[in-house]
């Protein structure tokens, strides 16, 4: 688990989003795929690592594709800094909490450029679900036995 000393700070230096589906035609039920890519970890200096990342938002059939690129910047002490670092060049997974860093920052970019695009968003929506005739009136649940 990552210490309360590490701060990650996220920057998007590219976004690109395209609509291939004619606008005058409706958008046909769509699969979405979204693949983060941390692309590596570099040392910046004791205190800061540098992490760029690549984001691809992918629709099938193919009416939109939106694609970020970036950086994300993990401060901290010393000791913490030194131990993702070293992880990393490991071949361990990322802290969890850099990725998720990453992810907050891009989904939501992503879903104003799927706004922008007219396309469906990239991230699942709630639903709302029908009520059943038994929920409407009540259930009676016996717990005498």
């Amino acid at each position: 688990m990552m210490s309360e000393l590490i701060k990650v700070s996220v920057a998007i230096t590219n976004i690109s989003g395209e609509r291939f589906w004619d606008t005058s035609r409706s958008i046909p039920p769509v699969q979405i795929s979204t693949n983060l890519n941390l692309v590596s970890i570099e040392k910046r200096n004791d205190e800061e690592l540098e992490v760029p990342f690549v984001l691809t938002v992918s629709y099938n059939p193919s009416v939109a594709q939106i694609n970020m690129k970036g950086k994300a910047y993990v401060t901290g002490n010393k000791d913490e800094v030194n131990k993702i670092y070293l992880e990393y060049k490991e071949k361990k997974p990322p802290p969890p909490a850099i990725v998720q860093s990453i992810s907050n920052i891009v989904l939501v970019e992503s879903v104003i450029l799927s706004r922008t695009l007219n396309v469906p968003p990239p991230i699942p929506l709630p639903q709302i679900l029908p009520i059943k005739d038994s929920e409407k009136k009540g259930t009676v649940v016996d717990y005498t036995a």
